[in-house]
Formats: C-alpha cells, structure tokens, sequence
C-alpha cells in the first residue's frame, strides 16, 4: 500500500486549496475536489458534486451496502491554511510526508479514500460515505451544508489524533469590541474623543477573564480561555480615532454552555464600563461553536476501538481535545461524531507533516471498523 498511498496523498497536497475566506484570491477547493471524485468514481462509489459556496464544491461518495445495517461516515475537510508555493510540493524522507495539508488534513482523507476503496470490493451491509467539505479554516460551510442533506448513523472526522480515538472536544466563540469615539483633528480637543484608548478598558477585562478562567475548572484536555486575537482603529496620526475594534476569541471546554459564554462578554463590557466612564462599547458575536462529547460506549466508539485492538495489536487511547472540528457541526446536526486520524504535526506551520505508515494503519483500522459498524 506505500506506494499507492504516497501518490495519493502526494497528488492531495499538490493542489493549492488555500481558503480563500482566509486569504482573499486563495485558490479554493474546486481542483482537489476534483481529484478526490475521480477517485470515489474509479472506486464504484455514487458520486455527488455540489457547491457548499459559490466555486467551492463539497464531494460525497456513498458505497451502497448490502441492505440492513448502519450508516457510517468518514469526513474530511479538504481546505487548507496559506502557505508559500513550495509546500505544495510534497516531500518524503525518513518515513514522512511534509508540505502544506499533510497532516491538516489530506492524510485523513487519503486514509479514507483507500479504505473504501478496499471496502467496495466486498460492501458492508450498511453504506459507508466519504465526504470531502470545504471550508473547516473559516466558517465550516462545507460541513454545514453536508449536515443539512445527508444522514448516517455515525461519523469518524478523520483530522490527525496520533491514532487516538477522540470521544469530545472544544468549541469556540468569536466576538468583535467596538468602541466608539469622534473623529477630529488631533488639536480640536473639544469635540475629538479617542475610540482606541477607551478600548483599552475592555481589553484590561479581557485578560482579567483569562486569569479567572485559568483559575477554575478545568478538563484533563485543556482549560477554557480567553484572548484579544486582532485590533483594529483609526485613520490617521493626525486625527482622533472615531472607532476602534477587537477580535476576541474564547475558548469552550465541551461541558461549556454559550450562555455563559455571552454572559461573560456582556460582564466584560459592564466592568470596563466602570472603569471607563466615557467608553461606548458595542459587543457582537460573530460566531459560536460549542464543544461536544460522545458517549464512549456509542456503538461507533466500541467499533473502532475494536477495530483498532485487532489491527494495531494495542488498546487505543481515547481522549479529549480543546481543538474544534467539523465534528461538532455533525453532532450539532443529529450524527454521533468522534475524531480519529493519523499521527502528524506542525499544522499551519511551514513544518507540517504526516507519518505515512501511520496514515496506512488508519486506513486499514478504518476498514475494520466499518465492517463491524455496519454490519447491523
């Protein structure tokens, strides 16, 4: 399989998918897509091609089973982070795959390419679908889009665990701070009113929050958190800035409960009112994603964990994660969701790579899996 693996994954990461949500101009996902259709069409798989955002295309591959057992989904997102020309090359030394999207996460589609390729030989009693979806960097449209019109009875996203089995993870929230001021010139002290430096106050209260939440509960995985990612204001050194913005990122923990999560923004806003009279703060939430936790005795748990044991000859290790995957859109959506892929580093980094042995011994698990799984 070494072979047939290194020219797949290795034609994967040879086309640019940068998100163009991420870098504007960024090539998108319509070439990859096309690969990874022509693969699930040369396997036998039903075919299904269709836009999750204009010119940015989601792929979904249904082998058929034999009748009566479970659905089984394997997801990948096929979007990547920017990166230089050059790591779009991929390149093997000493057992590794590096370059852009080896390990986030073209390994865990590669794996999931070849085991239903291996599967449409002798298909299990229930189908098993491969989805390929754009946009996991930003937005997760793609997954978005899969979970409004496809049902299974279980997903495994493939992102890299180091071959562990992940049963919860993280979430997050995006928040913008907006402060308002009056703009004028830098000398008209009477009318001007400096948005940035009354921002100041609500970004004093956000690293106040972090180190209460550093300070409470936490999960084995992680702690929840809370940081000022970008700032943004004014237009000139000669002028007061009418408006000043951050972007906050906070952190979920999967027990976590985006009320909460609001309520604390909303604290944020009070307590720097407080101690800046003067700021006009206005908090939006951009987007939330909560966290999720899965049953570890789900049958989809119990399947690849078995899987794994006869495969691997060694228990697997199930865990928590703070990252967040499109898997918490498909829990969202009614699919039972777990995360399980290859062992690989350096993602968004011009390191990134993938150990390829493990991304032969996913597929093979993946195979054993879905035949227990759907099997009834």
């Amino acid at each position: 399989m070494s072979a047939v693996l290194e020219q797949l994954l290795g034609a994967l990461v040879a086309c640019d998918s940068t998100n163009p949500g991420l870098v504007p101009g960024g090539a998108g996902e319509r070439e990859v897509a096309a690969l990874i259709a022509a693969e699930l069409a040369a396997a036998g798989l039903e075919v299904e091609v269709a836009d999750a955002l204009p010119g940015r295309p989601n792929v979904v591959g249904r082998l058929r089973g034999t009748g009566g057992g479970r659905s089984l989904l394997l997801c990948g997102h096929t979007d990547v982070v920017a990166a230089p020309a050059a790591l779009f090359t991929p390149r093997v030394r000493d057992g590794r795959m590096s370059g852009r999207g080896t390990s986030d996460m073209k390994a865990g589609l590669a794996a999931g390419l070849l085991a239903v390729r291996a599967l449409a030989a002798d298909p299990p009693s229930g189908d098993v679908i491969v989805a390929a979806v754009a946009d996991e960097e930003w937005r997760s449209a793609g997954a978005e889009a899969l979970a409004g019109s496809l049902r299974a009875d279980a997903a495994i996203v493939l992102e890299a665990t180091g071959l562990d089995i992940v049963v919860e993870h993280g979430g997050f929230a995006w928040f913008e701070l907006e402060s308002r001021g009056v703009e004028a010139a830098g000398d008209d002290t009477g009318n001007g009113r400096d948005a940035i430096a009354y921002l100041g106050a609500a970004l004093s209260e956000i690293a106040a929050l972090d180190r209460r939440l550093a300070a409470g509960p936490a999960e084995p995985y992680g702690r929840p958190s809370v940081h000022v990612g970008t700032v943004a204001g004014g237009s000139q050194l000669s002028a007061w800035p009418a408006r000043a913005v951050a972007g906050v990122e906070r952190c979920l923990t999967a027990g976590e409960r985006p009320e909460d999560v609001r309520a604390e923004l909303a604290d944020v806003a009070a307590r720097a009112s407080a101690r800046e009279p003067g700021l006009d703060l206005a908090v939006r939430e951009v987007l939330m994603r909560p966290g999720i936790a899965l049953d570890a005795g789900h049958p989809v748990v119990a399947s690849l964990t078995r899987a794994f044991g006869e495969v691997a000859g060694r228990e697997p290790r199930l865990r928590g994660d703070m990252g967040w995957m499109d898997s918490g859109v498909l829990a969202a959506a009614g699919i039972p969701s777990i995360v399980f892929g290859p062992v690989g580093g350096g993602e968004h980094t011009d390191g990134e790579w993938v150990d390829l042995a493990s991304v032969a011994l996913c597929s093979e698990v993946l195979v054993a899996t879905a035949r227990a799984f759907c099997a009834r």
